[in-house]
This record gives C-alpha cells, structure tokens and sequence, in this order.
C-alpha cells in the first residue's frame, strides 16, 4: 500500500503509527494472503481479538464512570455501542473499505459479508493502535469515533433487540402480538439461507434473511420498525 494512503488513513484516524506494520495487517483480510503469498504481513484476525477486548474495556470504563444504572442495562449499552453492525457504519464513516487488502472475489461481495469484513478490520485497527499507541491513545480514538453514536442508541432504543422491540411497539400502538414464519430456506445444511416474514395479526410487515432462523427473525423484525416508522433501526 502506498505511503500516501497509510498517511490519509492515519489523518481520517487522528492516529499517528510509529510501527505502520501494524496497520498494515490490521487491514489485512485473511483471503488476500491466499493470493498475494508473497505479502510480508499476516492476516489481521490476532488484532481483532486483541482489539475486540481493548475496545470492549474503554466503552465499559466509560459507561460505568458516567452513569449510576444496574449492570443488565449497562450490559446493554455496550452491545449496542461494539456489534458489527455499530462498527460497519463507523468503518464507512470512515471509509475504511478503501483501505482493506482483499482478495479480487471478497471486493465483489458488497453485501453482508463485507459488513462484518469492516467491523472485524475495525477491531484490529483498535488492537494496532492499542499496541502502537497505549490505552490513552486507544482512549481517545474511541471516543471520537465510537461513544458519540450513544445519544442516538439511547433514543432511537437501539440497546434493545429488535424482536423485542417490535413487539413492545406492536402491542402498544396495535394491541397486536408478532408471529413469525418461515417463508423459504435455501442451500446445504452447513449453510443455509432462511427467509423469515413477521405478521401482524394476517399482515405481512416484515421480512429478513440470515443463517439462522433466529438472525432471519430479528432481520424481520427491523425491516417491520422500519416500515412502519415506529423506530430507525441501523
């Protein structure tokens, strides 16, 4: 990777590497070893597990130093403020999909599975400058980046599954119960497909897809807050 793009990448991040090493394999992706065998970097996923627990500290500290509520809520929180889906839209706030090494398939999936490809490169960023920079500066990046994103967890209710918050807005606006069927599943055992659809009542508000039956539901059920405006699920 260019010089000049390590330095941009370093300005969008506020972060300075003195090893750019380590933010070479941070952006890393397994799959673009197997067709670069020659690439003098491994792949980024020890960062990620490293950076999964750096990040996972600094939003605990902050929350438990800031706000006096039970442990389940502040559990909550958290899951809201570090799930893939919280780190996929800060990775594109950044741009970060301009900068990670993938293989020529991986770059052509621009669906789901580049999502968690950018939250898990994201988490290696964290444990790069963790390593790089110390707790301070990992600190200061997080919250920049990350615990602005709070106010909007707070108030659009996105520490709360959205099952169970299709559910609490359905029987308070509707007086009505969610159910939720199966509409169509495809693929080999190992990896399937389902297609799930929640109702309201005999109404069809919702579908989603996912591996599981479990995900496809929770799928559907942001895809009905959506719909019916009750509440912006990212």
């Amino acid at each position: 990777m260019e010089t000049a793009k390590i330095q941009e990448l370093e300005h969008k991040l506020g972060v300075h590497f003195h090893n750019r090493d380590l933010l070479l394999e941070a952006l890393t992706h397994r799959s673009y070893l197997n067709e670069e065998p020659s690439w003098h970097i491994n792949h980024n996923e020890r960062l990620e597990f490293l950076g999964d627990a750096v990040l996972e500290l600094v939003v605990t500290e902050y929350l438990f130093k800031k706000y006096n509520d039970p442990e389940g809520i502040l559990t909550s929180w958290r899951a809201a403020l570090v799930n893939s889906s919280m780190l996929s839209e800060i990775s594109k706030k950044i741009e970060l999909n301009e900068y990670v090494l993938l293989s020529y398939g991986e770059k052509k999936d621009v669906g789901r599975a580049r999502q968690y490809i950018l939250a898990n490169a994201f988490e290696a960023l964290i444990g790069a400058v963790y390593l790089d920079n110390g707790y301070e500066e990992t600190k200061k990046l997080v919250e920049r980046l990350i615990l602005p994103e709070f106010p909007r967890i707070i108030e659009q209710k996105l520490y709360k599954d959205a099952k169970s918050l299709f559910q609490e807005e359905a029987q308070e606006k509707m007086n009505a119960t969610p159910t939720y069927k199966v509409l169509d599943q495809r693929g080999p055992d190992h990896s399937k497909t389902f297609k799930v659809g929640v109702y309201l009542d005999e109404d069809l508000v919702g579908i989603g897809f996912g591996p599981s039956k479990q995900e496809a539901q929770q799928k559907a059920a942001e895809d009905a807050l959506t719909k019916k405006r009750w509440v912006k699920v990212s």
